[in-house]
């Protein structure tokens, strides 16, 4: 200690360190926002993409809600399944209401992201409160496909003709539901903040919830967490499936990029596997066979491993309840006794393993107990599938939150 104070005196200690501002100031860069990125498809399968295959000279104008809130902002831009370079020739960062603010991507305002990859753009000095409301914008020169693309975004996404990143309302002369090339939000988030991802399918995504109102259980659940520090990261993809691609990558194969690739993350919900067990003999997989509970336990092992070789909690959720699932609709036969019967049996495989850290019982909590292989009437969004917004809330109302972490 006399060396240190031999040399230099307490106050040009100080005063180095007030120089120095923020290239010593502590960031803790936290994802607090994310769509999971998924391939555009052609006719492979039954349900259209909702969106163009391409646009030129165009601004797409997305809204979001974070979870966790700070100091500073960093949007994430994703050409993960684009064969040309996407080009972003201008973006903005906005709170509703608020002045435009310049996203910039290694220093210059436009970028060029190659084919696979993807871009965290600088940090932008914005203050962002937990729960609140972002609005991204990004300019597209020239002509760009659109091949990176979250389907079930269940937020309206307005394009417009022309470079309008400065707009300071969102509309334009063709709407979609999809997020286009944006996948992540990091925020300065207080140093006691961790994220949580709900890695699921189109329940968890949100469709039967209603457009524009965040009403997705992830969301409801993390109006609970709010107080606490804790992001809940959206990581459904409709139609996902634990063991194979579909509309989208399998969970074995994403599990890295939307689990393990998250900063701040700590621990996982796992809520997938109705679709492996539902698709087969429909539109979706018509040739396909039922996989076996001891194949789709061992993907469900294999996620564990990953989790706990990375330090992260994994919580199981059962699957819920199914019967007359989209019955009128162009999916036929997505329910049957076989598939019952396995949806039964792994059930009952999570709840008494004790393979996860923790279990929670939707099927328990959502199902009708007069008629159990049925939603409760109460919390169906209409098809038998998904729940609607009153099942959304008491599914994240039902949740336990000291099992979380």
């Amino acid at each position: 200690m006399k060396a240190l104070h031999s040399r230099f005196s307490l106050p040009l200690i100080i005063t180095a360190l007030l120089a120095a501002g923020p290239a010593l100031a502590q960031d803790n860069w936290l994802t607090t926002w994310m769509a999971s990125p998924q391939p555009t498809w052609g006719n492979e399968l039954p349900l259209p993409t909702r969106i163009p295959e391409s646009l030129a000279d165009s601004t797409i104008h997305q809204k979001l809600r974070v979870s966790v809130g700070g100091s500073q902002v960093r949007v994430v831009v994703s050409n993960e399944y684009g064969k040309q370079p996407l080009l972003i020739g201008a973006a903005r960062v906005a709170v509703p209401e608020g002045v435009r603010q310049v996203l910039k991507f290694g220093g210059e305002e436009q970028v060029s992201i190659a084919p696979g990859e993807t871009r965290t753009s600088d940090p932008v000095a914005l203050a962002v409160p937990a729960l609140g409301d972002l609005l991204i914008s990004l300019y597209l020169p020239q002509r760009t496909p659109l091949t990176t693309f979250h389907w079930d975004g269940k937020q309206t996404a307005f394009i417009a003709p022309g470079n309008q990143v400065n707009a300071q309302r969102l509309e334009g002369s063709e709407q979609v539901e999809a997020r286009l090339f944006l996948s992540d939000i990091l925020v300065d988030a207080p140093l006691d903040a961790r994220a949580l991802v709900v890695l699921g399918d189109s329940i968890t995504d949100g469709n039967g919830s209603t457009l524009d109102s965040n009403r997705r259980w992830p969301d409801f659940l993390a109006q609970r967490l709010a107080r606490e520090n804790v992001a809940v990261l959206n990581g459904g993809i409709s139609g996902a499936r634990l063991l194979e691609d579909g509309m989208g990558a399998s969970a074995l194969a994403r599990f890295e990029r939307d689990v393990l690739g998250k900063p701040g993350v700590k621990s996982v919900v796992l809520m997938l596997g109705i679709n492996d067990i539902s698709w087969p003999g429909t539109a979706f997989a018509p040739n396909t066979p039922l996989p076996s509970l001891d194949r789709l336990i061992a993907g469900y092992r294999q996620l564990i491993d990953q989790a706990h070789r990375h330090n992260l909690r994994i919580i199981g959720t059962t699957l819920l309840p199914f019967e007359g699932a989209l019955q009128g609709s162009i999916i036929e036969h997505y329910h049957s006794a076989p598939k019952e019967q396995l949806r039964q049996a792994l059930n009952q495989w999570i709840r008494t393993s004790q393979a996860f850290d923790a279990v929670i019982d939707f099927d328990q909590l959502t199902r009708d107990p007069r008629h159990p292989t049925r939603l409760l009437p109460l919390m169906d969004s209409g098809d038998h599938l998904h729940p609607g917004d009153a099942g959304n809330k008491a599914m994240a109302e039902g949740v336990d939150l000291k099992t979380l972490f």
